[in-house]
């Protein structure tokens, strides 16, 4: 799979005066610049905003492969060294965020995932993996995920991200950087259906 690149959108400010801020929606970048701006300058901002908000995100440049590749750390780590029959990038899971076929052991992931920081995925491909030990989500389920430490907080910011996708990660041009990920409250509610099992949106 190539290497994606999101959809850039830039907006004028006559609200703002010197500064300017890029932010995920969804899974394009707003940048909003100052509407004094000259042209020049404000492509070199664009580019140095966008810039510096992809090197948070280094998802949007994973492949299939790298997706492999973490997946198969994470199980490694925490799931006896299983291997999926096949995992990658989809962008035709609307809701939900990965799906598991049971009988193939085939994993989807949500290209929608591609902006969230990397422990809320690896979470997800925990989970999806997980399935491949146990197919619907019992106490045994449940107990195999846990293994994750981070799965509790990735099903607190999904969440969250699925409430507005998501929360935004705002860089402003003339604030310091400091970390900017969304803290939920409310847990989503996983699915499940006889040959495929997801973790969804409700």
């Amino acid at each position: 799979m190539p290497a994606t690149h999101p959809v850039v959108e830039v907006r004028v400010s006559t609200r703002r005066r010197k500064t300017a801020a890029a932010t995920w929606q969804g899974q394009k970048i707003v940048v909003t610049l100052p509407a004094r701006l000259g042209s020049a300058a404000s492509t070199e901002m664009v580019e140095q905003l966008v810039r510096r908000l992809m090197a948070r995100q280094p998802k949007f440049r994973s492949s299939d492969a790298d997706l492999a590749q973490r997946a198969s750390e994470l199980a490694d780590k925490y799931l006896e060294g299983l291997r999926p029959g096949s995992i990658r990038w989809v962008n035709n899971q609307n809701k939900r965020w990965g799906s598991c076929s049971i009988a193939s052991g085939d994993i989807r992931i949500s290209d929608r995932l591609r902006p969230v920081p990397g422990w809320v995925l690896d979470a997800v491909l925990v989970h999806e993996m997980a399935h491949i030990l146990e197919p619907n989500h019992s106490a045994h389920f449940r107990s195999i995920v846990a293994r994750y430490p981070k799965t509790a907080d990735a099903d607190a910011f999904l969440a969250g991200y699925t409430l507005g996708l998501g929360a935004p990660h705002e860089l402003d041009m003339n604030t310091p950087q400091e970390d900017s990920t969304p803290r939920c409250l409310t847990s989503p509610r996983a699915i499940d259906s006889s040959s495929e099992s997801c973790l969804g949106l409700s």
